[in-house]
């Protein structure tokens, strides 16, 4: 068997035998979408995903013509040598319309920890060559994985990605959601698409099949994306972006009943999604259901949970809870939050998840997720509009320095009660919150927590509702949604360091920067490099480590350390 050659000299060879085309490395300076000359027939690149110790997903779409229409004809192959020399299986396939011409494989049989390589052929012409990897066996002492939130097209360029595919050490990559946003032109963060030669298309908001269709095909032209997608698998779970703003399981904030039917819209947006991602369907008669289990070895239990679709019910709105004058019900709203009625993930979600985490003997159980589980709770004076975020941290600094110099009512505001706020997140269903952390602390499991969402970069302890450590959360900055800089006329440094003195269990924030992070396991430990890029307006970028955080295993060390 030939031995894989080392990564960075592949793409080099790659690149200079124009075998990755479409897939080329992310390198600042050049164009962010891909050359329709390199590889005409194959415009939107190759992936895979999904993998497991012996099979992984195969993806691509075949870009239709006049020539090129109906059901065409698409032959696969997957080697064990970047040549394609030295095949481990082969097939055909056909690219038809009703599923918009993009192509899955499911190949099975392969090795567990092994390195792959893939290519599509339509009669003559060969897509790029993209490079796979199969999870490891018992015997892996070590693993390694991304993981990218809120991937916004026409906020700026995917600099993130680009860095991440320059990487060979990666055993995947996990999107944990947002992958695509739903706005059109004059959207949410698209005040500069055309300056940046970004408009979003098509140019309206998503609503039908072909609407979500166009999206995702304009994402998969951007050659940072392709360049990534080509190098290491992909583990996605989607997050209210791919639908609406805001969705639960019957509906969105963002979404109109009386215009059409939301129902419509959530079966095209997750066709769509099944079409464009190198997703494995847990379940072929419920395409919503998506939830789904990887066992890194006896290292890494990585469970995909789907905190947006499937179970949840619609978030408690704070606004129903006060009186017209604006004073909050505060004992009726924290009952409203609490309610042990409401579900985040479901029911069974929940017993899904409680059976994996039983059988599971790996060290860490890893939940790869959408929004923040830590308690974010706020100020009352903040939540009631008593006080901004900035007022408040003034009077904060004025505590720590000069006491003396304040009143009755600035004590009153500092003291005020917390509460939830972020509804969106777990805080807004914290009796399946407390489900989730039973589920981990009855069977002494080491929990890590990933999340995305906010654009934001965070990591905190977790605490159980009795003040219980149960574990720790890593979340990622965004790939391009702007963040926290844009709400407050403060340095970002005052910025991490308010939300810092804001949440008690907060032990790292970076409020300004887009990222990514690199989540690296062991036996002895487990830790979270943050990565970030300095500016997505431009091509020309500079990315830089930021933080590395651990954490370690036992029920002693549940907690966020610094390296």
């Amino acid at each position: 068997m030939p031995v894989p050659l080392p990564r960075r000299r592949l793409i080099l060879q790659m690149l200079s035998g124009g075998l990755l085309g479409a897939a080329g490395l992310g390198t600042a300076g050049v164009a962010d979408t891909v050359d329709p000359r390199a590889n005409p027939r194959f415009l939107h690149g190759v992936a895979s995903g999904d993998p497991l110790p012996d099979r992984v997903i195969l993806w691509t779409r075949v870009t239709p013509n006049d020539d090129w229409h109906g059901e065409i004809p698409v032959d696969w192959r997957i080697a064990e040598d970047p040549g394609m020399r030295h095949l481990v299986g082969s097939g055909r396939l056909y690219a038809t319309e009703s599923r918009d011409y993009t192509l899955k494989v499911d190949v099975p049989n392969l090795r567990p920890g092994h390195i792959y390589f893939y290519q599509f052929q339509a009669g003559a012409e060969p897509s790029p060559i993209g490079r796979t990897k199969t999870l490891p066996d018992a015997s892996v002492s070590q693993v390694r994985f991304a993981a990218f939130s809120c991937s916004n097209y026409p906020a700026g360029y995917f600099h993130v990605f680009a860095d991440a595919a320059k990487r060979d050490d990666l055993d995947a990559v996990l999107h944990l959601g947002d992958y695509i946003y739903e706005y059109g032109k004059g959207g949410y963060a698209t005040q500069r698409c055309v300056e940046l030669d970004r408009i979003p298309q098509p140019l309206g908001i998503l609503m039908t099949l072909q609407d979500y269709r166009a999206r995702y095909a304009q994402y998969h032209s951007d050659r940072d994306l392709q360049a990534l997608h080509a190098s290491v698998p992909f583990i996605t779970v989607w997050d209210d972006h791919e639908f609406a703003d805001d969705t639960w399981s019957s509906g969105a904030c963002d979404h109109d009943e009386s215009k059409s039917p939301f129902a419509a819209r959530r079966a095209a947006a997750v066709q769509a999604y099944h079409e464009w991602l190198p997703i494995r369907m847990p379940d072929a008669t419920n395409p919503d259901r998506i939830y789904r289990s990887f066992d890194f070895g006896k290292l890494v239990s990585l469970h995909m949970l789907d905190t947006r679709l499937i179970g949840r019910d619609r978030p408690v709105n704070i606004d129903e809870f006060r009186d017209p004058a604006g004073r909050l019900n505060v004992e009726a709203y924290k009952a409203a939050v609490a309610d042990p009625a409401r579900n985040m993930i479901g029911a069974e979600q929940l017993a899904w998840l409680e059976g994996q985490v039983a059988r599971s003997k790996a060290r860490w159980q890893v939940l790869g997720q959408q929004v923040l589980m830590a308690n974010m709770a706020h100020p009352q004076s903040v939540i009631d509009g008593q006080l901004s975020m900035p007022e408040l941290q003034t009077l904060r600094e004025l505590e720590r320095s000069v006491p003396e110099r304040l009143s009755e009512a600035d004590w009153a505001y500092l003291k005020a009660d917390a509460l939830p706020w972020y509804l969106d997140s777990w805080d807004g269903y914290a009796a399946e919150r407390e489900r989730v952390f039973d589920i981990m602390r009855k069977r002494g499991k080491n929990l890590v927590v990933l999340a995305g969402d906010t654009h934001n970069a965070w990591a905190a302890d977790l605490f159980d509702a009795q003040n219980r450590r149960v574990g720790v959360e890593f979340a990622t900055a965004s790939v391009s949604s702007p963040g926290l800089e844009t709400c407050y006329e403060m340095a970002p440094v005052d910025i991490a360091a308010m939300y810092r003195d804001t949440v008690p269990a907060l032990r790292y924030a970076e409020t300004a920067r887009r990222g990514y992070i690199v989540i690296t396991a062991t036996q002895t430990e487990l830790t979270c490099d943050y990565h970030f890029v300095d500016r997505t307006d431009s091509r020309h970028y500079t990315a830089t480590l930021g933080k590395t955080l651990r954490t370690l295993p036992g029920p002693s060390h549940r907690t966020v350390l610094d390296t």
